[in-house]
């Protein structure tokens, strides 16, 4: 029997999207209330795949999904770019005019801000999930109060939608991750993207040498984080994608890499979502 997949919110929200386009559209889902949660579901064995989102064009990095997925050593073993639109959501009937309160994810409510400006007289109210908020308008009959969410949300909970794609930056995509607790089947053919960790001394020259390797091996460096080593001060841990059109490119840079820093470590190796 196929466990369900675990994703962070509930069903209308932007993880599950992911979920039904990545599996199916019948897929199963665990609802988590936190990205922690994710984790836990999937540490516990409730489930053998998460759904994680890791970076957005507008806002950046979710920097705590890095160190979630490096501290519990999952693997990374897909990826999906998702178009975010964000639509103005409220019971049927109801007018921007008659809204009081906007609530969603403070991502969401930063995302739509400028839109906000025309529309003074409503206050914008932080909450934990953007499809949560919808059902909670649809199951409470909540009137005077509107939710920033998908137009999945919108169909799954029976809303108007009274505004669409209302984000200020109208081309808005987050990446996702697939996770799982091992990737013990890892295959070569069609892998030509990975997730890499390492940590350097605080040297002239340290970093740059090993983006020299990277650009050597004909790899090509897609995203670089850099995270502070709590325990080290003025230390960092660095977190890379690279993608490569020869998995043996990639295998030689590994092996050097490998040697020259410190705490080496692969997230994950996947299929390029781009290409």
């Amino acid at each position: 029997m196929t466990k369900p997949i675990a994703i962070q919110g509930i069903r209308g929200s932007f993880h599950h999207e992911v979920a039904q386009r990545y599996f199916n559209d019948n897929a199963d889902v665990i609802e988590c209330m936190s990205f922690d949660g994710t984790v836990d579901s999937l540490l516990q064995g409730n489930t053998d795949f998460a759904v994680m989102a890791l970076e957005n064009s507008i806002a950046g990095s979710i920097i705590p999904n890095y160190a979630l997925i490096d501290n519990h050593n999952l693997s990374i073993v897909g990826e999906y770019y998702l178009d975010i639109q964000h639509n103005l959501l409220a019971l049927l009937g109801q007018k921007i005019a008659s809204i009081k309160e906007v609530h969603s994810h403070p991502m969401a409510l930063l995302q739509c801000k400028v839109f906000f400006k025309d529309f003074p007289h409503i206050k914008l109210v932080e909450a934990k999930d953007t499809a949560d908020v919808a059902k909670q308008i649809s199951v409470e009959n909540i009137k005077g109060i509107a939710a920033i969410a998908s137009k999945n949300a919108a169909n799954l909970y029976e809303l108007d939608i009274l505004a669409e794609s209302i984000q200020t930056i109208k081309h808005n995509e987050t990446r996702f991750v697939i996770v799982k607790r091992e990737n013990n089947n890892l295959k070569r053919k069609g892998i030509n993207k990975a997730s890499l960790k390492f940590e350097l001394d605080h040297k002239r020259g340290s970093l740059a040498t090993i983006l020299n390797v990277m650009s050597d091996c004909k790899l090509n460096l897609t995203k670089i984080q850099s995270l502070p080593k709590i325990d080290t001060p003025w230390k960092y841990a660095f977190f890379v994608d690279v993608t490569f059109e020869d998995y043996n490119h990639y295998e030689k840079a590994h092996s050097i890499i490998q040697l020259m820093a410190e705490n080496f470590k692969v997230l994950g190796q996947y299929k390029n979502a781009r290409l």
